[in-house]
């Protein structure tokens, strides 16, 4: 958590080593622990024997985010990169190209779209309870992963196998998993994403010679007649990308499924609130989203020479914005590290003061395009673990490892004696 502290004039240099190790070392709490060493909200230190600027809060937030100012090109290291977006993807276009590929994500993201999207999860979860009502304990992570991967291929268009339902669900998780690391965990989350993207190629290509049918609007279909400004389609391992791009980050929204029911738990008071009053459910899921730990920076290159804080930014310098420190920053939050989802009853919708998936505008900039699928699935979740359910929570260990990125409770959540309601 960042306590208060004043913005500095200038940016202090950190660490005249290399501070990839301690990052790898401290995860989340990395920039907290500098930003008051430094005594301010930005500092330079090296990653990877490179010079980066690390900020946090609003400014650093409009500074990242303003349109065109910088490129998400190497700004992640490329062993996140390729777990996570991949070279052709939409986040690494900038200017028209960008804009143009964005609005093939948006045009999915509808209140129809994403109100079905919901309604399949919700499918797939009540189709799973009366197996696992004699099952014991439970690991909700596992569960929730795989529900999540069928409703999100049934939604997008690509039947699947059910043999085929754990292979996907392995390799979409593996994607996430390995991103925050290096060595093994990373190591596995590649060799997964290469056979994920294999298959998703082969869709692409049976939608296209017609093999496979897909509906109208469907993501799978949307993304594989996707023509790019200049009228082509996209090439095919290209469009693969994209259609992961789609599936792998709505797996993902998994782990704030079991934050969810982890707050449930350590709040009980929040549970009764949540299935009586649905605007109370909503700023719950917002503050699921503002509290516990995502994903903890997000980066970009300056594309042309600017200045901040008295510096000096030439063309390829690179920023990051603390995305962790951003939500726990007592500029914005009151006691942020009181988990209080009344805050959000006052909440001015800002762009850049609660960044969970990034800041800006969605359809110009490269906030996440699936912030508004991300909180329908997990509203439609909390719905169904607070309404169409009961279980036990038994003794486990349900401590969330800063270090760890990206980080989870230590036990996944176990329920045990789930029951259909």
């Amino acid at each position: 958590m960042t306590a208060r502290m004043p913005t500095v004039a200038g940016i202090p240099h950190l660490d005249g080593r290399d501070s990839s190790a301690a990052l790898l070392r401290e995860g989340y709490a990395f920039g907290a622990h500098r930003f008051l060493r430094a005594g301010s909200d930005a500092f330079e230190t090296r990653l990877m024997l490179q010079r980066a600027v690390i900020a946090y809060g609003e400014e650093a937030a409009r500074l990242l985010y303003e349109p065109d100012r910088m490129t998400r090109r190497r700004a992640l290291p490329v062993t996140t990169l390729t777990l996570l977006q991949d070279f052709g993807s939409v986040e690494l276009l900038d200017e028209q190209p960008h804009r143009h590929r964005k609005a093939m994500f948006m045009s999915l993201m509808t209140p129809d779209g994403l109100g079905e999207l919901a309604d399949l999860v919700e499918q797939e979860w009540r189709g799973q309870l009366p197996d696992r009502r004699l099952a014991g304990d439970v690991v909700l992570f596992d569960v929730v992963r795989e529900v999540l991967c069928r409703a999100v291929c049934s939604w997008a268009g690509i039947p699947l196998r059910e043999a085929e339902v754990a292979v996907r669900t392995r390799q979409f998780a593996a994607m996430v998993e390995g991103a925050g690391s290096v060595g093994p965990r990373n190591l596995r989350g590649h060799v997964l994403r290469h056979r994920a993207e294999r298959w998703a190629g082969q869709v692409i290509e049976r939608i296209r010679s017609g093999e496979l049918e897909a509906a109208d609007g469907r993501p799978a279909k949307v993304v594989a007649e996707h023509r790019d400004e200049d009228g082509r389609l996209l090439d095919a391992e290209v469009a693969s990308v994209e259609l992961i791009n789609i599936l792998r980050p709505t797996v993902a929204v998994a782990r704030y499924v079991v934050f969810a029911a982890l707050a449930l738990h350590q709040h009980p008071d929040c549970r009764t609130k949540a299935m009586a009053d649905d605007e109370y459910l909503r700023w719950f899921v917002q503050e699921i989203r503002r509290f516990y730990p995502f994903f903890p920076m997000v980066g970009g290159r300056a594309r042309t020479e600017f200045e901040w804080r008295g510096r000096r930014f030439d063309r390829g310098a690179w920023f990051l914005l603390d995305i962790y420190a951003t939500n726990h920053d007592t500029r914005i939050w009151d006691e942020p590290a009181a988990f209080r989802p009344e805050r959000f009853a006052t909440w001015d919708g800002g762009a850049y003061r609660f960044v969970p998936q990034g800041g800006g505008d969605h359809d110009s900039g490269h906030r996440c395009a699936g912030e508004w699928l991300t909180i329908a699935v997990v509203e439609r979740a909390v719905r169904l673990l607070t309404t169409a359910m009961t279980y036990d929570v038994p003794l486990q260990d349900l401590s969330v490892d800063l270090s760890r990125m990206p980080a989870a409770p230590a036990s996944g959540m176990l329920l045990s004696r789930v029951r259909a309601a």
